[in-house]
Order: C-alpha cells, then structure tokens, then sequence
C-alpha cells in the first residue's frame, strides 16, 4: 500500500478530505462481514422504527472539533 503524504493539510482539511473519500464510495464498494451487515440491519430497523434518537452529522463534527480543543 502507498502511504500518501498529507501533514501539509490541517486536520480539518483532512477530515474533509476523509469525508469526500467516503461519500465517493458506492455502498456496493465497502465490504461487510456478515456480523457487520447483520448489525446494520438491526440499525436502520430501529432507525426505520423510530426508536432511537437520530443526531445530525453537523452536530457529531461540532462535538468532535471540540473535544480536540
């Protein structure tokens, strides 16, 4: 595997970038065991449900920028 230099971005830039990577992806390109998609069914069932509490992506970024401070 080729390790990419990327200490000339700032985090925040990194985790754009992490975030570009992801969203590019096609669900059909990430691999899951089967533990894993057995989870992710139960989750979007209680998502699809409504029993669990949904948090907004701005929200969970804001609360991790502000642990790193």
């Amino acid at each position: 595997m080729t390790v990419l230099p990327f200490d000339h971005l700032t985090p925040e830039e990194r985790l754009t970038l992490i975030d570009e990577l992801w969203e590019s992806l096609d669900q059909r390109d990430i691999p899951l065991s089967d533990a894993q998609r057995v989870e992710l069914e139960r989750r979007i069932a209680e998502v699809d449900a409504g029993t669990v509490e949904m948090i907004p992506w701005e929200v969970v970024q804001a609360k991790l920028r502000a642990r790193r401070c």
